[in-house]
């Protein structure tokens, strides 16, 4: 993929970053103002906290808790911490606290180039995770899109995935890369997102294809608008048992950028 740098600022007080030729900037969070969360572009998203998250995770989702969820020096962090929120009234029982932030009803798309700059907590049971769900379907019939998952006890991987009704049953369609300082140093997670193909990229470096077959929505529910989705789990199918000792434990996300084709 031929990445350009354009210079010119096509959104008030945001400047275009690294794309692939033809894309311009459609919508950005720089995250610049110290506090909570935006609410025009992020809700967080507490409704399984009664009930238990899925994946067998362990945590408890906060809202409006900058503890777990705030906007610090140009960042965003979300903080998971070993506590018990029982003074909640949605509270299930869960001994550690973070934050799932969606953009759903408020910002979604269909098809670009996604590009998110994040750093990753590290230390076992941490689930770090950028991603996109489908705005007018359930899972798995609308779709999911991993453009970033990552584990504390692997903390050289990154992964990229996608899930549908054809995936279901599976761990779903995706592939890794090695990425020795995902927890000490910043890079771009990224995937641009054709009617043809979902291709992944870290730092510009493409590591799986999702192609689209012609075979229908249960392959292909990519047609439609997508929503994202920030969060950090700990526990879980995925990550495993958990440390206690690496709380608080902190993923840094320093921009979300979406960019499109014109008409």
């Amino acid at each position: 993929m031929r990445i350009v740098i354009a210079i010119a600022a096509l959104m008030a007080g945001t400047a275009q970053a690294e794309a692939p030729a033809g894309y311009k900037l459609v919508w950005a969070d720089e995250f610049t103002a110290d506090g909570l969360p935006d609410p025009a572009n992020w809700s967080d998203d507490t409704h399984a906290n009664k009930s238990g998250w899925y994946n067998n995770e362990l945590q408890y989702y906060s809202a409006n808790r900058p503890e777990n969820a705030r906007q610090d020096g140009g960042k965003l962090i979300i903080t998971a911490r070993k506590e018990q929120l029982k003074d909640m009234a949605d509270y299930g029982g869960q001994a550690y606290s973070s934050a799932r932030l969606i953009s759903k009803g408020k910002r979604a798309f269909t098809y670009g180039f996604f590009d998110i700059r994040a750093r990753m907590p590290c230390g076992k049971g941490t689930w770090p995770a950028i991603w996109m769900l489908g705005e007018t379907a359930g899972w798995p019939d609308g779709g999911e899109i991993d453009i970033m998952e990552h584990v504390g006890k692997d903390p050289e991987t990154i992964h990229g995935t996608v899930h549908n009704r054809s995936t279901a049953g599976t761990f779903g369609k995706g592939s890794s890369i090695h990425m020795p300082d995902a927890c000490s140093a910043f890079h771009d997670y990224q995937i641009e997102w054709t009617a043809d193909k979902i291709d992944f990229f870290v730092d510009g470096r493409k590591y799986h294809t999702y192609k689209n077959e012609g075979t229908g929505a249960a392959q292909w529910p990519f047609a439609k608008a997508q929503y994202l989705l920030l969060n950090l789990a700990i526990g879980g199918a995925m990550a495993g048992e958990v440390d206690d000792a690496v709380l608080p434990a902190e993923f840094h996300i320093d921009y979300v950028r979406v960019y499109q084709k014109p008409n």
